[in-house]
């Protein structure tokens, strides 16, 4: 292994994890060609990263990173989260999730990642959270796979529906109506830059590209399954 190609790959690593972009149109343009290059310094830095427990993604000629599955020394804990998004209680976190969730459908039209829409606004993402647990309410037999997950999403569709869709004009983030909660996780995802804001529109960064797409092929979970099957028995109407 020659040292040259240590000190690159360890570069790239520091970069990365220090937030740095590393990409052809990027200020570390020089050590994005290293990686993709370079097979030694390519192999070095995504073996480094699996020891790590952290993953890397590229997405339109530039490098992306995310902490691994129970990552909690790169990634966030519940706890963590609840934090620093001024929450209590898991289960205000958990409806979190799953607006997170519904912001990603609203701009992708399928799994496959190539049809996306341009930018969302707070007004899509309540509209899809109203259907979307509605339905899995709806269909919660034919849905959900034991007592656990009916209770979570019933839990879910509860608070939900208790919340007003809005309190007042301007919308601040905070946690009395639908469209707070919309505000505080869209403001996360700007502070996380996955999103960008301009007036009342909301558009996806290509660092949440990265991911989003790369997660419908590596990650799907449960959440993705139910939806999936709500998404399919629609198709059959």
């Amino acid at each position: 292994m020659e040292e040259r190609n240590l000190d690159k790959a360890i570069d790239i690593l520091t970069r990365l994890l220090n937030g740095e972009e590393v990409g052809r149109n990027s200020a570390n343009v020089s050590l994005y060609e290293e990686y993709s290059t370079n097979a030694q310094v390519y192999d070095l830095v995504n073996r480094m990263l699996s020891r790590m427990n952290v993953k890397l993604y590229e997405y339109n000629y530039s490098l992306y990173i995310t902490a691994g599955d129970n990552n909690q020394v790169f990634g966030f804990t519940n706890a963590d989260l609840r934090k620093e998004l001024g929450l209590k209680v898991n289960r205000e976190l958990y409806l979190c999730y799953f607006i997170i969730y519904q912001i990603i459908t609203c701009f992708y039209t399928d799994s496959s990642g190539y049809n996306f829409n341009e930018y969302v606004k707070i007004e899509d993402i309540m509209e899809a959270v109203d259907y979307s647990l509605k339905h899995i309410i709806d269909n919660l037999e034919i849905l959900t796979n034991n007592e656990t997950e009916e209770n979570s999403f019933k839990t879910l569709a509860l608070m939900w529906s208790d919340l007003p869709a809005a309190t007042e004009e301007s919308i601040r983030a905070v946690k009395n109506s639908k469209a707070g909660y919309i505000k505080l996780v869209l403001n996360f995802m700007i502070s996380q830059k996955l999103m960008a804001q301009s007036e009342e529109r909301y558009y996806l960064k290509d660092r949440a590209r990265a991911l989003i797409e790369n997660y419908f092929e590596e990650s799907k979970g449960r959440l993705y399954e139910i939806i999936q099957g709500k998404e399919k028995e629609d198709a059959t109407y």
